[in-house]
Formats: C-alpha cells, structure tokens, sequence
C-alpha cells in the first residue's frame, strides 16, 4: 500500500549547493550555538515550558520504503498552536529590552522584563506589530501580552477568521488588509513607520535584519531538543518554508555542528507559493507574485527573507513544491495511522515536509536523485496542530478532539 495518494510535485535539485563548504562566521553573526544558548535561557524560563514530542512512525517508515520517520509535533507548544511561539515572543523580548535599555541608559534583561513592576509599565507605552497568516501573529501577541507591551497584528484578505480570533484572544488589536501576505507586511512596515511602533517580522529585507535574526534563533531550540532526542543524526530532513526562516533555522543548525555530516535538507513549498524554489533555479532571489493561493496559508508567502536566504542558498540541497491535496492527504494520514503509529493532530501547514517524503520516496526517480532509500532516517517538523480548527475538522473529516479520543479508543 502506497503511504500517500500519488499527487504532483516538483524537485531541484540545487546546483548552488555546496557540500564541503564551511559554516563562516558571516553565517555565524545569523545564526550560532552562542546565540542559541542564550535564547534558550530565555524561553525555557517561562512558564508552560516543555520539550514537545518526537514521534516515531515506524508503520508509515516501513511502508514507504525507508528506516525510520520522527516527526517533532510542535501542536502543543506553550498552548499557542505552534513552533512560532520560539520566535516572535522571544523577538518581542529582545527588543524589549534593547528599547528600554536605550532609554535608561543601561542593560535589561528578558527575566527582569516580566518580575519589574516598573519596566512592565514602561513596556506599556511600546506597541509591536507585525503581519501574520496566523501563527506568527499569535506568538507576537503572546509576547507582547506577557511582556505587558501593546501590540496590533496586521492579517491579509484570506486569513480566516478563526485564526484572527485566536490572535484577538491575547490582547492585540487584529486589522485586516487587502491583497496577500506581502502586501500586508508593506502595511505593517509603512504603518510602524508612521506611529513610531516596532515590527517583529519573521521575514527580512534590505534595512531589516536584528529581529528576524532573533525569529530565527529562537526556531533553533526545536531542532535542539528534536536532535537531543535522536539516537542518531537523521540522513534527511524535509522542512517547510514560507519566507525561509524556519527552514535556515533548521539547515543552519546542522551546518554548524558538521559541514560534512549535516543530513539532505529538503525545503519544501506549496506549488502556488515557491518563491524559494524559483530562486534556486534563478540563482538569485526572486519574489513569486499573485494570490498566493494555498490550504497551507502559513506558508502563503511570495518574497524570500534575506537573511534566510544568506543560508539556504548554498545549505539547501533540494527545493521541492507539493499541491494542496497533498497536504490535505497526509493530514488524513496522521489523523488515521496504520498499526501501531500514534495518531497525530496536525495543521494544513505543518504536514508539507512529510508529504513531500512520502510522495519523493515512492518516485523511483525522485528518491534516487534526493538518496532516499532503506537506510534513510527522516525528521520532520510538525509545525502546528489544529490552529484553526474548523478548517482542520472540515478537511479531516474529524475534529482535533475526536482524532485524539479515537487513538485513545484503538
């Protein structure tokens, strides 16, 4: 039995990749160990802390043909939904105490900014904004929220209304734009630049660079606990990306730890929003235009984040393109196991990596070219569960809740 419905995909291979090549310490000032080390002291102090799990999915291994699958289901992370929870509120945090250190003249840390009665009312005259498909914007206002800031989330024309919900539930004013993702981060920028307030995006350009940094460091303790769990190195990791983030956070962590053992890093994007893909084949960034039309709306993105790209452009070994119905399959897949595997709640965006394993593993072709084969060990990073659950029970078939019961019944 085939692990997934045969649908269409595309794969690059990258020629710009560059095997034996170090990771320097231009990539080192993006994304480093040190930098790391001090972005978990941050967030493992909060409270609702825990490493999330690691699953292993012999069942679906075996029927696609390799040695293992371990899937990092990030659905529980501090009750938000998502892996975005590491990035945006450690990135309010850090701007937080750059702007009020600026103001008193001295330096401030994360921990002082939640237990100092008078830097919590400082922080209340600071507004944070970004714009968000939903998840990034969620863990924004959840920073700003605990940190005592005020913050107003910019959300495009195709967000669902479930997921503005979900956002106006910590606190922050949610405004919604015409046009797609891009368009509504030009509206956050142009709008932060009038009223003084301050953007936490998850996505860089020319100008903008320390707080997507701080984004990216922040994803990076995910992949630490999931490596921490393995016994082994995974030989491929298939990672989703919008504007790249995640996806660098991910490369650049293997990279840095061996130049010479890192795993295949496999991106992969919906097929109506490949702006990665598309400047891999260029050689060069390329923005994808349009309505960014896709299920897997977190990864609804057109332009690629600069400093991402600083990393992925000769990290990345493959870029890859799925189709909705894909993902919508492999959600299927998770929420209804063959044997012994668990069954997994898991959100439209979150299931890209995993779709585009199963579908290039039962490719002769494709698997040849990417070695996937039985000795592959696959990872893959369950970005969110239900974050928008109507959604999720509409393309499912079940609700989140009743998937969950039902493991628990079989």
């Amino acid at each position: 039995m085939n692990p997934l419905p045969k649908t269409p995909f595309t794969f690059f291979i990258n020629p710009q990749y560059q095997a034996t090549q170090a990771y320097d310490p231009k990539r080192q000032a993006l994304l480093s160990a040190t930098a790391l080390a001090q972005a978990q002291a941050v967030i493992t102090s909060w409270a609702g802390y825990r490493v999330t799990p690691l699953h292993t999915l012999p069942e679906l291994a075996a029927a696609a043909g390799l040695a293992a699958i371990h899937y990092k289901d990030e659905g529980s992370r501090f009750g938000l939904g998502s892996f975005k929870a590491l990035g945006g509120a450690y990135a309010v945090a850090r701007l937080l105490c750059r702007v009020l250190g600026q103001r008193l003249g001295r330096s401030i840390s994360p921990a002082e900014l939640l237990d100092d009665a008078a830097l919590r009312n400082a922080c209340a005259d600071i507004t944070v904004t970004c714009a968000t498909d939903g998840n990034h914007g969620r863990s924004v206002a959840w920073g700003a929220q605990m940190m005592g800031c005020r913050c107003v989330i910019y959300i495009h024309a195709t967000v669902s209304d479930g997921r503005k919900q979900a956002i106006e539930r910590y606190g922050a004013q949610v405004l919604r734009t015409a046009g797609n993702y891009d368009d509504s981060v030009q509206q956050a920028d142009h709008e932060a630049r009038a009223k003084g307030w301050f953007v936490i995006s998850d996505t860089s350009y020319p100008g903008y660079m320390d707080i997507p940094r701080d984004v990216m460091q922040g994803y990076q303790l995910m992949v630490h606990e999931a490596v921490s769990a393995l016994a082994q190195w995974p030989t491929h990791v298939f990672v989703q990306a919008g504007v790249g983030g995640f996806a660098a956070a991910v490369c650049a962590y293997f990279w840095e730890r061996s130049a010479a053992q890192r795993p295949v890093i496999v991106v992969v994007e919906p097929e109506r929003a490949d702006c990665l893909l598309q400047s891999a084949r260029a050689g060069a960034v390329v923005a994808v235009k349009g309505e960014l039309d896709t299920l897997m709306a977190g990864l609804a993105c057109g332009e690629v984040s600069l400093l991402a790209w600083e990393v992925l452009a000769t990290g990345a070994n493959v870029f890859c393109t799925i189709t909705d119905q894909a993902a919508v399959d492999a959600m299927r897949r998770l929420a209804s196991p063959v044997g012994g595997d668990p069954a997994i709640v898991a959100g439209e965006s979150a299931v890209a990596g995993l779709a585009a394993a199963l579908l290039l593993a039962q490719d002769p072709g494709a698997s040849a070219a990417v070695g996937l084969g039985p000795g592959s060990r696959v990872l893959l990073f369950g970005s969110e569960g239900d974050t928008d659950p109507a959604l999720y029970q509409q393309l499912v078939g079940r609700s989140a809740a009743k998937v969950l019961h039902d493991e628990v019944a079989r």
